[in-house]
């Protein structure tokens, strides 16, 4: 079960990764192509592996390593916007949802994978344990808009980067397919640069005043930052449950992810609310500590 230990970790990571990207896109950068562009380009430090052991790919698998690395930097971008439309609390959720759902029919048309009936029952539970993370808010259901558009599209985005990387990782060593797969990400960064906003960044900024100025500066560099180092981390582990297992059980339990991730918005809404705060009704807590039960136990299901 070193898939399940590793894809937990790796789920740890991500959902104070989702949370402070919430932050950062609402307090630090507003712009959600320069927030791709700065989580992209710095892909292209993978090759720093080369001399550890990483070969090269052969014939047509250069072309999947891009459409993995692509899709997963443009999945990045697409969700960045889905985000700052929405509320990640409820954004967030359904894009793991539904890339469960597309990683499910891609890896079974593509790869051939298979999975036990109790392990489709877990998916299923997890997966629904997600939608409803998405759906209810303080007024009850929320209304599909163009945040959840943005979502369905970054979710294909991710689900084939993430089928695509799982192929590359049964050919070749876990090192070579990881550091093909995540340098293409930073072409990304490069198609970011034909931005203005982007390029403007380079300049000097004059210094934030009132309620911003706490995250920018050194404070937001350091946010930013650490941020990115918890990002690299979470999608290395990820990435060596998905080498190691199933990719469709691997990211069935995105939905720990986003438990966490709700979880930690509440406590700061509660106790912090100058730094995130996001509306919750006592329905709305009601139908996401059901959501979280529904977690627990489909996530269970994988160890039976």
């Amino acid at each position: 079960m070193l898939w399940l230990l590793l894809a937990l970790a790796g789920y740890v990571a991500l959902a104070i990764v989702f949370v402070l990207d919430k932050l950062i896109l609402t307090k630090t950068l507003s712009n959600p192509i320069v927030y791709t562009f700065y989580s992209t380009i710095f892909m292209f430090g993978a090759l720093l592996a080369f001399p550890f052991g990483v070969g090269l790919l052969h014939g047509i698998d250069w072309l999947w390593a891009l459409v993995s690395g692509l899709g997963f930097g443009f999945g990045l971008w697409a969700m960045f916007l889905s985000v700052k439309k929405g509320e990640a609390s409820h954004i967030n959720p359904f894009i793991g949802a539904m890339i469960t759902i597309v990683i499910f029919v891609l890896a079974f048309v593509f790869l051939g994978e298979t999975l036990r009936t109790i392990e489709i029952a877990g998916m299923a539970v997890l997966a629904g344990a997600t939608l409803l993370l998405a759906f209810f808010n303080e007024k009850g259901l929320v209304e599909f808009n163009s945040s959840f558009a943005w979502g369905i599209l970054a979710a294909l985005l991710f689900a084939i980067s993430h089928v695509t990387a799982k192929y590359l990782y049964e050919l070749y060593p876990f090192l070579t397919g990881f550091v093909w797969t995540r340098a293409t990400t930073g072409l990304v960064g490069i198609v970011c640069l034909f931005s203005p906003a982007v390029r403007n960044t380079f300049h000097r900024v004059k210094k934030a005043e009132g309620e911003n100025a706490a995250f920018r500066g050194v404070r937001g560099i350091l946010i930013i930052v650490s941020n990115k180092v918890l990002g690299v981390v979470g999608v290395v582990l990820i990435q060596l449950a998905i080498a190691v297992g199933s990719v469709t059980l691997v990211n069935a339990l995105v939905g720990v992810q986003y438990a966490l991730m709700t979880l930690f918005i509440v406590l700061l809404t509660k106790f912090a609310p100058r730094v995130l705060k996001e509306t919750f009704s006592r329905r709305e807590i009601a139908v996401q500590t059901v959501a979280m039960i529904f977690v627990i136990l489909g996530s269970a299901l994988f160890v039976l």
